[in-house]
């Protein structure tokens, strides 16, 4: 039988901006969230299911385990024994889980920082993890998924989901620009304008209609978590996107794709307005600038994504456009620059 194992830290030993992060998964509420996301949830089920072949009688470590349920789905796709670490409180009703659900034989749980537990197994066949936050890389979780890849990764092992996209597009979007930034030239016949700044500079998490998407994409960049490092994980790249039609470009939206290893079969999954509903939405990154384009224009730019120096949970983002029309000439040519922060 196995055991559940206490390496917890004190959450107030830790920095106010770690002790933030992991309190903010004690609560059920955001477990809930995440396992009603059928998207997320059913494409993870779908991966290790449908390549049991892959888990059998291998040792599994689940990174961020929450409520344990892709260690359940390890488990019944054969694993020979599972490693589910969580650092927040969750691990302790994930403990409570798997022993209802039949598994405590099966997975082992270990509440605390990946960094600081010690695992029953000197290395690993497989890693699972659900690590992905908005705009792919916020909170960070990825550096304890690269941590664990190092540390206990066998030659040849798996990691599910092992590779990941961050794409960019244009959107119209000038209602909902009037209301969050414009609204703020008028509150009840005041001028409240400096709120403006603030929320430019935070992009809007939300659900963007695939209609208002007026150009092509352009995958921004795409890590292999085989090989990725963390100094990756700070990037500048450039995009073109073309106009699908005549319209004005309010803003730009991101979003990820995600795709599992799979001998029998690869399961891949995005977060973009074309597909179905998931909890990561979309980030939206207003302009502080309208751009007036015509089917077949172009706009270039280039984004940069780095961690925050007070906080690398949080990033900092900085975007640059460049619109030309018909020429340098072209009245509505435009070119700007801005930053953002997503915290």
């Amino acid at each position: 039988m196995s055991s559940h194992k206490d390496y917890a830290t004190d959450k107030k030993s830790l920095p106010f901006s770690e002790q933030h992060y992991f309190s903010s998964y004690d609560h059920f509420g955001i477990h809930e969230e995440m396992l009603k996301d059928q998207v997320r949830t059913i494409s993870y089920r779908s991966a290790i299911l449908k390549n049991k072949a892959n888990f059998k009688d291998k040792i599994v470590l689940d990174v961020g385990c929450g409520t344990g349920i892709l260690s359940m789905f390890a488990a019944r796709a054969g694993a020979k024994h599972v490693i589910a670490v969580d650092m927040s409180n969750i691990a302790d009703m994930a403990e409570k889980i798997v022993e209802l659900n039949g598994f405590s034989d099966k997975i082992t749980v270990l509440k605390g920082k990946l960094e600081d537990v010690e695992l029953p197994y000197p290395e690993v066949d497989i890693i699972i993890s659900e690590w992905m936050g908005y705009f792919l890389l916020y909170e960070s979780m990825l550096d304890t998924v690269l941590v664990a890849r190092d540390k206990y990764l066998k030659d040849g092992g798996l990691i599910f989901p092992d590779r990941a996209s961050i794409h960019v597009a244009a959107i119209e979007d000038g209602n909902y620009k009037n209301d969050k930034i414009h609204y703020w030239e008028n509150v009840y016949g005041f001028d409240y304008s400096p709120f403006i700044e603030i929320a430019m500079s935070e992009p809007l998490v939300d659900t963007v209609e695939n209609g208002s998407v007026v150009t092509t994409s352009s995958k921004l960049i795409e890590f292999d978590l085989n090989t990725v490092t963390l100094e990756d994980l700070a990037f500048h790249r450039e995009f073109s996107i073309t106009a699908t039609r005549d319209e004005l470009v309010h803003a730009y939206i991101a979003w990820f794709d995600i795709e599992f290893p799979g001998d029998t079969e690869k399961v891949v999954f995005s977060t973009g307005p074309h597909a179905h509903y998931t909890h990561w939405k979309q980030t939206v990154f207003y302009m502080n600038q309208v751009l007036d384009v015509k089917r077949g224009e172009t706009i270039t730019g280039s984004m940069a994504s780095r961690p925050n120096v007070s906080n690398p949970r949080e990033l900092d983002i900085e975007l640059q456009w460049d619109f030309q029309g018909l020429g340098a000439s072209d009245p509505r040519a435009k070119h700007g620059k801005y930053n953002y922060f997503l915290r």
